[in-house]
């Protein structure tokens, strides 16, 4: 399936890590030594489209959290960022043009060159 029709299918009120996603955020995880632990998705102000996405290694969610698991990871979304982040769709490629997890966020209008940043 296409992360065109990844989105597509993926419900407003959640987000998606894709199995390629999942798997290198648990490799990333396991050479930090850290077996028992999720991923954190978060957004910040910053970058030159004004927001930027925040990927972390936590121990557990906060208790505000919204919990979503997949592929074998558990990706905690804070709150207040979730508004930003509902319908995202979260993949890692590793092609010619870079290597690196992307964000396919539809409530993105606008992104930077470098795909760091995004404005809604």
């Amino acid at each position: 399936m296409t992360i065109a029709e990844q989105q597509h299918a993926v419900p407003i009120n959640t987000v998606h890590v894709t199995e390629k996603a999942a798997s290198k955020a648990l490799e990333f995880a396991q050479k930090a030594g850290r077996d028992s632990c999720g991923l954190k998705i978060a957004v910040q102000g910053g970058g030159c489209s004004g927001l930027q996405y925040v990927l972390e290694l936590v121990d557990g969610p906060e208790d505000s959290d919204k919990v979503i698991s997949e592929h074998g990871i558990e990706v905690y979304i804070p709150k207040r960022a979730f508004v930003f982040l509902a319908g995202t769709v979260l993949d890692f490629s590793d092609g010619l043009n870079g290597r690196g997890f992307e964000f396919h966020n539809p409530n993105a209008k606008r992104t930077c060159g470098c795909g760091d940043s995004f404005a809604v």
